[in-house]
């Protein structure tokens, strides 16, 4: 069921499915519509709400694109949170969803219920950056079977330069496989999803340092899941690891056969995972 609400005079659209305790997702990007990030088998467990993040799909637009910050996005979140009227909720984040859920833990402890970091990290920068690029760049030799893996660098590349809705949208398409361990080993399921990535350029135009809670997620209280996949090429587990150490009482989980994208490339350990850790948080409460 689709959702709408106004914050700041902005249009949030978000849509319920499922049942059981809630779960609010952020999916990634910035930019990108939040379907790939849809999850039928945690449906049976959980009351998924997906937010279509601000600048993307139906929600609304943002005057002036530099406002495309984590903190506005942590106040839409909010918005979602307070219009559910739960007095705690999950939270899923994928990616750059991922450093919204962690912004908004850390700025709204109470009315978080339990945090699942998916593929994402406490830190960007230039080292963080410098570790995808790489792991770009050697992406046709660890695939060396797949020719089509040859032209990834190229399409990332085109994809950083992206200036508008289409750009953007054409060479995130061409870039996908490299958000798996290996697309090609089930292209023909695959092919749909990639078809329908649709994503917007304005987020990517914000203005704000890099991320870096690093030296704030000693303080987080709220029971913290961590997923990784071990060919995700932004590092791997590496910044998931740094999470789970800075984390008290976090739990990693490593997905040995997946890349960015474990929920769709091990789908029953993700869900596995994922519903062992909710199950836990209630239990203790």
């Amino acid at each position: 069921m689709t959702h709408e609400i106004t914050v700041d005079g902005v249009r949030q659209v978000f849509h319920v499915a499922g049942t059981g305790p809630v779960c609010v997702v952020h999916s990634g990007g910035p930019g990108i519509d939040w379907r790939y990030l849809r999850l039928p088998a945690l449906e049976e467990h959980l009351t998924m709400v997906y937010l279509e993040p601000i600048g993307t799909g139906t929600s609304g637009r943002l005057d002036d694109p530099r406002d495309y910050r984590l903190d506005t996005y942590a106040r839409f979140v909010h918005g979602v949170v307070e219009h559910l009227d739960a007095p705690s909720v999950f939270l899923l984040g994928h990616s750059h969803g991922g450093f919204v859920v962690q912004r908004y833990a850390l700025d709204h402890p109470e009315r978080v219920a339990g945090a699942i970091l998916y593929s994402t990290s406490p830190v960007t920068g230039e080292e963080f950056w410098s570790d995808a690029m790489a792991n770009i760049a050697a992406f046709p030799q660890r695939l060396p079977h797949r020719p089509a893996a040859a032209e990834i660098p190229a399409a990332f590349q085109r994809a950083l330069a992206a200036q508008s809705d289409e750009a953007y949208t054409t060479s995130l398409r061409e870039i996908l496989p490299a958000y798996f361990a290996d697309y090609w080993t089930e292209e023909e399921t695959l092919e749909p999803l990639r078809e329908a990535l649709t994503a917007w350029i304005d987020p990517m135009r914000k203005e704000e340092p890099p991320f870096d809670v690093r030296a704030d997620l000693g303080s987080l209280t709220v029971p913290v899941l961590i997923v990784s996949g071990v060919y995700d090429f932004f590092g791997g587990t590496r910044w998931g690891r740094l999470a789970e150490e800075l984390i008290p009482g976090a739990r990693l989980a490593v997905l040995e056969e997946s890349g960015h994208m474990g929920h769709l490339e091990q789908p029953e350990e993700f869900v596995r995972e994922i519903v062992s850790f909710v199950s836990a948080d209630r239990a203790v409460r």
